[in-house]
């Protein structure tokens, strides 16, 4: 029989693939960069609850590290003591785990404890109720007198103050204590059944593959299915009702009736399958002639810190710290303005000083997928009220370009994706995100973080703002090729601008 941990039996709770995978080929697993920081987010979220939890200095935290035997031993210990337990690991039943925060409660002589698991998110989710339920048996199976069990998240309404102050950080959600003991036993023994098949569940992919996480071994079960000409995965905004249950049974496009779809996602099937563009010329030229110049095309990099850095920002709020601005003038000129703060300072005046600056006063402002910098604006605008007019006045000069591609342009080689990795290569080929070291808004976040983590060289610093400045620019520039050619003009590029 194997222990099993939590993690694997909240794998099992996914996919009964995903658990036998993570016992006997775990060399096929493979991180996304998106899973490797959220890890390092959920790390650093346990540091602050272990500040905030340890109010008298005095607990303890469990070394992992040197083997579960040890951690075992350690925590029946630890518990002894009767002060808060950090870590602190379990065993029974075939299954094991290990608790975020063990707080003692005295009733009397009699000792009980207090249960709290730390998550980096804003709120609880399903999964995080099948964690508890998990971690509360296996420690009451162990012997441990539970009095209460409870989810600490982050508060997204906090606002940090400043002085390294996270009171109120964290929020608690009280959960119960033995209402899924019976179903947490099921689990433990129908993965043990699983973990002990000589061969992997047959099990296809799917919309579990994503839920609640990205499945690290998808890679392996996708080589193993045939793979359709023309997946329906291809279909934008499929979402609920009779067109996703349809789509479970069938594979190819072509075989999606076109009674069942709606008309963007009919005109992916029709462009896709006769491999045709699809281009309302005319349409797209009117829609943006309305426009007044002088153009200007905009694109910020943020960081959105689980734990803020900065007074007066909350939890995952979206910070600019660069933009790109490329420039046509009445004689199609074209200009390139920047901005980029590496100092680790919070860089919201400065952007947005140089903002106002850069946007002047009058022209079109486009941006793809507008909500976004329209968003960041507007939030800035709130936190700097003395520049508060000037910013709301470029907010309104905001028009989303992604609009009119998705309502008059489609390239089969978009792969039913209108973003502006797929909509680009159809229109400016030679402009190529692949030969850049940043090459989407995640790996713009991760060089950010290293540029302002004390410690990083200067020498770094320098290689990681050219690295950002190459993407950023790369971004507008492309946005720009984009509006010309809806509106029928020639870019002229340098060798500099490729």
């Amino acid at each position: 029989m194997q222990n099993l941990s939590k993690s694997k039996l909240i794998a099992f709770r996914q996919c009964k693939k995903r658990l036998w995978l993570e016992i006997h080929r775990k060399d096929l697993l493979v991180n996304s960069a998106s899973s490797e920081a959220n890890f390092a987010v959920g790390r650093r979220v346990d540091e602050l609850a272990r500040q905030h939890y340890d109010t008298n200095n005095d607990a303890r935290l469990i070394d992992r590290a040197a083997g579960f035997t040890q951690a075992l031993s350690a925590s029946i210990l630890a518990l002894k003591t009767a002060k808060p337990v950090f870590e602190a690991g379990f065993s029974a039943d075939g299954a094991i785990s290990f608790a975020d925060i063990m707080l003692p409660q005295r009733t009397g002589k009699r000792l009980t404890w207090r249960m709290v698991e730390v998550k980096s998110s804003t709120s609880v989710k399903p999964y995080h109720e099948d964690d508890v339920a998990i971690q509360a048996y296996i420690a009451k199976a162990a012997g441990v007198q539970l009095h209460s069990v409870a989810v600490a998240h982050i508060n997204k309404n906090w606002v940090y103050s400043g002085k390294k102050d996270y009171n109120g950080l964290l929020i608690e959600n009280d959960l119960g204590v033995d209402a899924r003991d019976d179903e947490v036993k099921g689990w433990i023994s129908a993965a043990q059944r699983v973990v002990q098949k000589t061969k992997e569940p047959a099990i296809k992919t799917g919309s579990h593959c994503n839920t609640p996480f990205p499945c690290p071994f998808i890679a392996h079960c996708q080589a193993q299915e045939p793979t359709a000409e023309y997946p329906t995965a291809w279909l934008p905004n499929v979402r609920t009702g009779g067109l996703k249950a349809l789509l479970s049974t069938i594979s190819e496009l072509a075989e999606v009736p076109d009674d069942a779809l709606n008309l963007l996602q009919l005109r992916v099937k029709t462009q896709t399958l006769s491999n045709e563009v699809y281009f309302a010329e005319n349409a797209a030229l009117a829609e943006l002639s309305v426009h007044q110049g002088p153009y200007y095309f905009l694109d910020f990099e943020t960081i959105n810190l689980a734990v803020p850095i900065w007074k007066g920002t909350k939890p995952y709020q979206q910070i600019p710290f660069q933009f790109s601005l490329h420039r046509v003038n009445r004689n199609s000129k074209i200009e390139h303005r920047c901005f980029i703060d590496l100092s680790g300072k919070n860089p919201s005046k400065a952007i947005a000083e140089a903002l106002i600056r850069d946007c002047g006063t009058r022209g079109t402002i486009f941006a793809y997928g507008a909500s976004f910098e329209k968003a960041c604006i507007k939030a800035l605008a709130e936190r700097l009220p003395k520049l508060r007019v000037q910013l709301l006045a470029i907010h309104a000069r905001i028009v989303d370009l992604l609009k009119t591609a998705r309502e008059h342009y489609y390239h089969p080689g978009q792969e039913g994706s209108w973003s502006i990795k797929a909509v680009l290569p159809n229109i400016a080929p030679v402009l190529k995100y692949e030969a850049l070291d940043v090459q989407d808004g995640q790996m713009a976040m991760q060089a950010y973080a290293e540029a302002i983590t004390p410690g990083t060289s200067k020498n770094r610093v320098a290689e990681i703002q050219k690295q950002l400045e190459a993407y950023c620019k790369l971004d507008t520039f492309g946005l720009l090729h984009i509006w010309a050619y809806f509106v029928g003009r020639t870019v002229l590029m340098s060798e500099s601008d490729v």
